[in-house]
């Protein structure tokens, strides 16, 4: 057995763990990452970037159904499965690449084996790896990850039920389909199988889907998707389910009779990897699956850390990104760290039509004791989306009525996960409605429904 060590060694090496691996290396750190599986982490190899590939092939079948609008006419569409199933792997391996390519370039050791965390010595804190060696660090960053939850009442088979792996690479497409939550992961699958021509139902258990998000943007959504000819049902509980070939029956409480499909996809959330890590040696606490921390990413062991996903909701690789560099940079002893933020973190669902957000939504404002101003504007009103054929949807601004606060703002419609960084900015540098308004949007963009919309949250606007 072999020992080394570092100054810091993160136990994963996606979103979080690899940028926080970057970001010490930068702050001079003697720096390992230990990944068990694919540099990148489910995000990379699994979740963001191969759906959005997806999701890309299935808007462009859409929109060749209505090429006729634009005064072109086009032949037979032919979709080849296996090679919009392919482009989207290649996409997560070469990205999967450009990590491993920036690790290196940063000069951090890379180790493809499991950790478990041992006991400490002299300040160091032992690792043991599957490989048989040991790696000893001053500090641990924990970034394992989440994977999908299951339900009781549900057995995944990988072959008629399905979690969200095996629901990326479909073999052939079904003839139906089930799709069990309805949050980003849920709403996105509905998206993408039913512009592929599947006969898709989305169940919620919740009163409404993308629970999370304002309640006038699920409901925009539901209707847009029950328009397009999805089945949506919330406020449902699942009874019991039973497979056999070709076929899976849902009892519904409720229901008198079941519902049937070809296949079930579970998307019903996420529980943090925090198994076979060591932990029983240690201080550090686990609540309902994830790892408990402050808002530096300490855990109750000193030196030991996590961010990211396996911390809990919610669960964005941009947000374990962020609390990587906090986290390492708050470790190296740099002033001026700051925390992140209540609200600060931006959401995006990749279904169409597209949703955005940050902040609050109207209720969590109103239950929180602020007089509002709220503004809303449609992107029926907007010349360019009017030009791009996609006008529907619309921006949603919410400010405190006494100081001019944004306090959230909610989109739904044509790339409005593009548009949504404009709010997060102005939250970050505490712009106020006058800041907004005095700031010049170019036209024709999709962007000026922004500006519309903070103008009618004070009686203002100009298009509408």
């Amino acid at each position: 057995m072999t020992e080394t060590q570092f100054d810091i060694a993160i136990i994963g090496g996606g979103p979080g763990g690899y940028v926080a691996a970057i970001r010490a290396a930068q702050l001079g750190m003697k720096t390992v990452v230990v990944e068990r599986e694919h540099l990148g982490g489910v995000c990379l190899n699994w979740g963001c970037i191969p759906t959005k590939a997806l999701l890309r092939a299935a808007e462009l079948r859409h929109s060749l159904d209505e090429m006729a609008d634009f005064g072109i006419t086009v032949g037979e569409v032919i979709v080849d499965l296996g090679m919009v199933v392919k482009r989207s792997r290649d996409v997560a391996s070469r990205l999967s690449m450009g990590v491993k390519h920036l690790l290196k370039k940063n000069k951090i050791r890379v180790i493809e084996a499991e950790a478990k965390l041992g006991m400490e010595k002299a300040g160091l804190r032992q690792i043991t790896l599957s490989d048989g060696n040991m790696v000893v660090a001053k500090h641990v960053i924990i970034a394992t990850g989440a994977r999908a939850r299951a339900l009781p009442t549900i057995e995944e088979n990988g072959k008629s039920i399905l979690t969200y792996r095996e629901a990326m690479v479909p073999d052939s497409m079904p003839e139906s389909l089930i799709i069990v939550g309805s949050g980003a992961i849920g709403s996105e699958f509905a998206s993408f199988y039913h512009d592929m021509g599947v006969k898709v139902t989305l169940v919620e258990a919740k009163d409404r889907i993308l629970p999370v998000e304002d309640a006038d943007v699920s409901s925009f959504v539901q209707k847009s998707f029950e328009k397009r000819g999805i089945t949506v049902m919330t406020g449902v509980k699942i009874q019991s389910v039973t497979s056999s070939a070709g076929e899976v029956s849902v009892i519904v409480e409720g229901y008198d009779t079941p519902l049937k499909a070809s296949r079930m996809i579970l998307a019903v959330g996420i529980t943090g990897n925090t198994e076979n890590l060591g932990l029983d040696v240690t201080k550090v606490k686990v609540d309902r699956g994830h790892i408990v921390t402050d808002h530096w990413g300490a855990t109750a062991e000193k030196g030991i850390y996590a961010i990211g996903d396996v911390t809990g909701p919610p669960w964005l690789a941009h947000k374990a990104s962020h609390e990587g560099i906090i986290c390492v940079e708050k470790i190296s002893g740099l002033k001026d760290v700051h925390v992140i933020g209540a609200g600060a973190v931006p959401g995006c669902t990749y279904c169409r039509p597209q949703v955005a957000s940050v902040g609050m939504t109207e209720a969590t404002a109103k239950q929180a004791g602020y007089a509002l101003k709220i503004g809303r504007f449609p992107f029926h009103g907007n010349g360019k989306a009017i030009a791009l054929g996609d006008d529907s949807g619309f921006v949603k601004t919410i400010f405190d009525e006494k100081t001019g606060e944004l306090l959230g703002a909610h989109m739904v419609g044509p790339e409005v996960t593009e548009l949504i960084q404009g709010y997060a900015i102005a939250r970050t540098l505490e712009a106020t409605e006058a800041d907004l308004m005095a700031t010049i949007f170019p036209h024709p963009t999709l962007s000026e429904a922004m500006h519309e919309s903070v103008l009618d949250a004070y009686d203002r606007a100009i298009h509408f």
